[in-house]
């Protein structure tokens, strides 16, 4: 979130609207301009944690907590990575570094930990 909330905001013509303002007019509304239509659905922050929803949709979909939500993201997060493609040789240098470390007195670790 504070990702999003600290980008810089881009001031253009284009950004700025002001011929959809001057065709609005004075008690208009801008949900039918071109201009708003092309900009609406990327106009918005959307969270990748909270739950923005009414409560009666969040209830209908089982109530996730922020905790819940959070551990699913966690899970889907750890299931969907895949290991860069990297040298045999390469590989082999990491584990024969980690083996000396762990010689040394350092923390045991598999690359699967």
């Amino acid at each position: 979130m504070f990702a999003e909330l600290f980008k810089p905001v881009e001031v253009s013509e284009q950004t700025l609207g002001l011929e959809a303002i001057g065709d609005v007019g004075h008690g208009g509304h801008y949900f039918g301009t071109q201009h708003t239509l092309d900009r609406f659905e990327a106009a918005f922050y959307s969270p990748l944690l909270s739950d923005w929803s009414n409560y009666e949709s969040w209830a209908e979909r089982g109530a996730l907590t922020a905790t819940d939500r959070a551990h699913r993201i966690f899970c889907e997060t750890v299931n969907a990575h895949e290991p860069p493609a990297m040298d045999s040789s390469r590989l082999e240098e990491l584990d024969d570094f980690i083996a000396r470390r762990t010689a040394e007195g350092g923390r045991t670790w598999t690359r699967s930990s």
